[in-house]
């Protein structure tokens, strides 16, 4: 019980991101898809962009132990908001579904999407719609995709389908999440698509991974069992940061990686 009280409720959290993103001069936007209505936030003031970067929000409260599925999976610590409100460029976030939305509003939402069907084919389908109608907001001709931890596997298996992705960035990325599963005695996540049998339709796309050293959760292991899927070296484009663990401290270095001469160079 005291564990529970200890979580803010679902309204709470939701004000939390909109209070976020209003002090940035941020506005809500809800986009209906086919199979959900997703929550995104966008600048008040929309400037049109050839290039648009999307901000894919990670799993959120989806747990509230190791065995204890939450109710609602929107998320206490919106660490992908956090670093979008933080970029100097024309961007945009994305959550997931069932994170900030009532059921009522998006009735197909059960807590499978936040459980083994987390990135199942119509969650990619639905993200990629929604991307869609952000991009046209926009008028962007081509896309960088940055995903937090399991909204990097829903960025890459988003840009596998795409072809306007010019650049695919991950942190604490869930790249390949049987091998995450396998290494942390997990269920394994049977009815979700894996970033890493995707490689293929990646191949060719400019990518950068960053991980914590210190992260036990999605740590460099998961980064680098992807990478071998490649037939190409992926093996620089995986970049460690040793005091790093799977939440601190990205969004306080966040504007020095993002400018960093890693991402630079790669583009």
């Amino acid at each position: 019980m005291a564990g529970c009280v200890s979580i803010p409720s679902h309204t709470a959290r939701n004000e939390h991101a909109r209070k976020l993103a209003i002090d940035r001069g941020w506005v809500s936007s809800l986009i209906n898809t086919d199979n959900f209505l997703l929550q995104a936030y966008v600048p008040a003031k929309l400037q049109s962009a050839k290039e648009l970067t999307i901000y894919i929000e990670g799993d959120g409260l989806a747990w509230i132990n190791r065995s204890t599925p939450s109710f609602n999976p929107t998320p206490a610590n919106p660490l992908a908001l956090k670093l979008a409100l933080q970029d100097d460029k024309p961007a945009a976030y994305l959550a997931r579904p069932c994170q900030y939305v009532s059921f009522d509003q998006s009735p197909n939402c059960s807590q499978k999407y936040w459980g083994s069907y987390r990135f199942a084919p119509e969650v990619i389908h639905a993200t990629s719609q929604a991307i869609d109608q952000i991009k046209l907001k926009f008028g962007a001709e081509s896309l960088i995709l940055i995903g937090y931890s399991g909204g990097g596997a829903v960025a890459a298996l988003a840009a596998a389908q795409r072809m306007d992705v010019s650049y695919l960035i991950t942190i604490a990325g869930n790249l390949d999440h049987q091998a995450w599963t396998n290494k942390q005695q997990l269920r394994p996540l049977q009815n979700s698509l894996n970033p890493a049998d995707y490689a293929d339709k990646l191949q060719n796309i400019k990518q950068t991974h960053f991980v914590g050293g210190k992260d036990g959760i999605t740590g460099e292991f998961v980064a680098r069992a992807y990478s071998k899927r490649f037939v190409s070296d992926l093996s620089n484009s995986i970049v460690v940061m040793p005091d790093f663990d799977h939440v601190c401290c990205w969004q306080m270095y966040w504007p020095d990686l993002k400018n960093s001469k890693v991402i630079n160079d790669e583009k």
